[in-house]
């Protein structure tokens, strides 16, 4: 065996009783390192003479041995080693607190897997959630006569104050108790004492956290659907300040046909409306309480998971203990919404960024939404909206972490859950942020009239409702749509647009073709032909934004107001 000594690595058989284990570890190094200085030896169990072993250096060792976080290292230092002791158990207490959970275990864990395990560093976010959720226990477990009004009045208190010094700055979040849950336990137990010990009668971390992560996301939801209203709210006063703008609508970013700006803002708004929708059926679906089902098959203890729930505002209890704490799916289909509204938002930043370009010169972003060139001073960037459409990335990123963080885990609570929280945390926090600089960025633009018009009438934008006049006339849609076609390559050839083709030439491809065709051609009487339920044309959009102006109770005073 080579000579290197350690706490870890020396065989069992070398250790005396617990109590003389570091004063014996160090007197024996000591010696040897007298007896046998340079030349180290091996240790064995036998009696035999020691090996020895390969040169080596050995330092002398100090009598006070210095501890960092859990683990004991050897100073080095001249005083010898017979006076060395082991430190108290009020020495070992002041460096590091016994886990709550440590009363089989005889070992701390190593600081490698305390730096690892430990949550707290961004479960904190949870501190509201989980004292309102004590709370509630609490005043069931009193109720049920589980703790005493005296107890129950105690713990409240304790998570009043405890409530305070964390919104004041004046908490102290300690890694050693590993995550929010533990933190907040014990410093209730710093506040009142023994009382504190009864708060986790009939519950354990595996319900507490689902519970805390349900009221969580509960809010998370309403605050991102009041986001989304916001954003909607915008699009329709930006469309209402552009009545009557058509642009072209492009299909493959080919010009397809003409459409109004208001239509087309519209069109987003229909989206994040959906994605509302996703999000509230989301929220209904997770609002069921896991508090009470414990590790996992719940507890033969007396309690009212009922009451529980009706005062922590859930639908009901969850019907299954096991489920209730072992599925996350609540937080997948939480974060899918989110990644479909992310990707929403990205196309509409695709959208402006590209209709912010020289080449379409369709909008202006006002200078407090843009940003500029390090080094070509005439650039004037839509930076915002290409943030937009760039993390929406993260927030389908953070689904994709989730959905493979909870592939293949076998039933029930396992620690790989944890993993759960940082994405769910980062694709709120991403959404909420892309929905505030989307609203910003909408209420900061200018559409370029005269651009739009100068360059709407190339592409033949109404060649489809030319081809309805033909269908009007009694024509199959294919043969209008083949003789329409004949008539754009006629205007290809001659540089011009449909409108400008003379009455001759257009019966000389179709005789069907009349004076009254010319109501049909042109962008303006093409949108105003549009009559079907969801069109572009005028009547139609007016209605849409009629809808919406009532649903979304846009005033024309200044407090305006959203659902």
């Amino acid at each position: 065996m080579e000579c290197g000594l350690s706490i870890a690595s020396a065989p069992p058989s070398h250790f005396p009783a617990r109590s003389n284990y570091l004063s014996d570890c160090l007197l024996r190094m000591n010696a040897m390192r007298a007896l046998y200085h340079p030349v180290l030896p091996s240790f064995s169990s036998s009696t035999r003479s020691p090996t020895p072993c390969r040169r080596r250096r050995l330092p002398t060792f100090s009598a006070a041995p210095r501890r960092r976080a859990d683990r004991w290292i050897l100073a080095a230092a001249p005083e010898a080693m017979a006076s060395t002791q082991p430190w108290t158990a009020q020495e070992q207490e002041k460096a590091k607190e016994a886990k709550l959970w440590g009363g089989r275990f005889e070992d701390s864990v190593t600081d490698a897997v305390e730096r690892f395990s430990e949550s707290v560093s961004f479960d904190k976010a949870l501190y509201k959630q989980d004292i309102m959720g004590s709370r509630a226990h609490a005043r069931m477990l009193a109720h049920q006569g589980l703790m005493t009004v005296s107890d129950r009045d105690s713990i409240l208190h304790g998570l009043d104050e405890i409530e305070r010094r964390i919104e004041a700055g004046e908490f102290v979040w300690r890694m050693d108790r590993e995550d929010v849950h533990m933190n907040i336990e014990a410093a209730l137990t710093d506040i009142i004492g023994e009382p504190a010990k009864k708060l986790h009668t009939a519950r354990s971390r595996n319900d507490q956290v689902v519970t805390d992560l349900r009221l969580w996301c509960r809010e998370a939801i309403d605050k991102i659907v009041a986001s989304i209203k916001q954003l909607q709210v915008a699009l329709i006063k930006l469309g209402l300040s552009n009545e009557g703008l058509i642009v072209p609508g492009y299909t493959h970013l080919q010009r397809a046909q003409p459409v109004l700006l208001q239509h087309l803002l519209l069109s987003y708004v229909e989206q994040l409306e959906r994605d509302v929708g996703r999000l509230v059926d989301c929220k209904d679906r997770m609002n069921f309480c896991p508090l009470g089902a414990c590790a996992l098959a719940g507890t033969g203890l007396p309690i009212d998971r009922f009451l529980t729930s009706d005062a922590l505002g859930f639908t009901a209890p969850m019907r299954n203990s096991i489920d209730a704490v072992s599925d996350r799916d609540f937080v997948l289909e939480f974060l899918s919404a989110n990644s479909i509204a992310a990707v929403h938002l990205s196309r509409l930043g695709e959208e402006w960024v590209l209709w912010a370009s020289e080449e379409f010169g369709f909008l202006t972003p006002s200078d407090s939404v843009s940003t500029g060139s390090s080094i070509m001073p005439q650039k004037k960037n839509p930076d915002p909206m290409e943030l937009v459409r760039g993390k929406s990335a993260r927030v389908v990123g953070d689904l994709m972490t989730l959905l493979v963080l909870c592939k293949g885990l076998p039933q029930a609570y396992n620690r790989d859950l944890q993993e759960d929280k940082e994405p769910l945390f980062d694709s709120v926090k991403t959404v909420l942020g892309m929905l505030e600089v989307t609203t910003e960025f909408a209420q900061n633009i200018t559409f370029n009239h005269a651009r739009i018009r100068k360059v709407l009438p190339a592409g033949h934008l109404d060649a489809t409702t030319l081809a309805d006049y033909l269908v009007n006339k009694g024509l199959p849609f294919r043969t209008s749509h083949e003789i329409v076609g004949r008539c754009v390559a006629l205007c290809v050839a001659r540089n011009c647009q449909l409108s400008e083709l003379p009455l001759d030439q257009l019966q000389g491809i179709s005789s069907i073709f009349k004076e009254d065709v010319y109501d049909f051609l042109g962008v303006e009487n093409s949108v105003n032909k549009f009559s079907s339920y969801g069109s572009t044309g005028s009547e139609c959009v007016a209605e849409q934004l009629s809808f919406w102006i009532s649903k979304l109770q846009i005033g024309q005073t200044e407090n305006e107001k959203t659902e």
